[in-house]
């Protein structure tokens, strides 16, 4: 009898212990980032709103940036409704002078910064290199390559003086190889912004700096689907060996994880996520 009252709470037993283990599993995630703030810029769509709210999601306080204050106040409504902290900014990273007035803005609300994830990037019109604007290359270039330099410039003393920070650059697999959505000047900005990466990488990481970067390849996002026609993205997925194109939450796992203590010794990196669709 005494044996039969055993096995039978047992059960029970496995069932309080699953469920122990997947609340301490809930709160280690959400303590990830307990007392961090992070900026992320482009946040309010694709990979970018993504990765805000999965920083947030793991305790994260966030300094939401867009060019577009609709789609900025909308990712940062998602972030309080959802018990985070977050604030608004709408600024254009090619411009210095916003950039710092963001960054004076995140220090005002949140005292401090210790992630900076610079999305923010625009993919530009496909067409013959000769084809392409002067006014265009300019253009995607201030915002590609430039805005991610004004971003690190303004966070750089912040994040030295604390001898603490976490610097993510989104790149992509078109500055490793081409690009098969974008231009030659979307391919030759991205590979500039590795080369930014590494040189930052090497002057910061004596501070306790990381300082890295992601490479997506064909991502499912709003941005590729105004510029490529249902038919192309359908081939580029049949042409990726895992027979799907990244979703914003693929990136933004990789890049919470290289915002994270847990990747306290990769620094200058690049990080490829394309499904093994270019391997190097």
């Amino acid at each position: 009898m005494v044996l039969a009252l055993r096995l039978f709470k047992l059960p029970l037993l496995i069932v309080k212990i699953v469920k122990a283990l997947k609340t301490g599993d809930k709160q280690m995630k959400n303590e990830r980032f307990t007392g961090k703030i992070a900026l992320v810029t482009g946040a309010g769509r694709g990979m970018g709103r993504a990765i805000a709210l999965t920083l947030a999601n793991q305790g994260a306080a966030v300094l939401v940036n867009d060019v577009n204050q609709a789609a900025a106040d909308e990712t940062a409504r998602e972030i309080v409704a959802n018990g985070g902290r977050a604030l608004a900014w709408v600024a254009d990273v090619s411009r210095y002078d916003q950039v710092q007035a963001m960054v004076n803005a995140c220090l005002a609300e949140f005292g401090t910064l210790d992630i900076l994830v610079n999305n923010a990037g625009i993919l530009g019109n496909t067409r013959p290199i000769e084809e392409i604007p002067v006014e265009e290359w300019d253009i995607l270039f201030g915002i590609n390559v430039r805005g991610m330099f004004n971003c690190i410039k303004a966070v750089l003393p912040i994040m030295k003086a604390k001898r603490y920070g976490k610097i993510v650059n989104v790149s992509s697999s078109a500055g490793r190889s081409t690009s098969t959505f974008g231009g030659a000047h979307y391919t030759t900005s991205k590979a500039a912004v590795l080369g930014l990466t590494r040189h930052t990488a090497r002057e910061a990481a004596p501070f306790n700096i990381n300082v890295n970067a992601t490479a997506p390849g064909s991502m499912d996002t709003e941005m590729v689907r105004e510029r490529a026609t249902p038919e192309h993205i359908e081939r580029e997925r049949q042409n990726i060996p895992l027979r799907r194109l990244g979703v914003a939450q693929d990136q933004a796992n990789l890049v919470a994880f290289l915002c994270s203590d847990e990747s306290s010794y990769i620094a200058g990196a690049t990080v490829d996520i394309n499904g093994a669709d270019l391997l190097l």
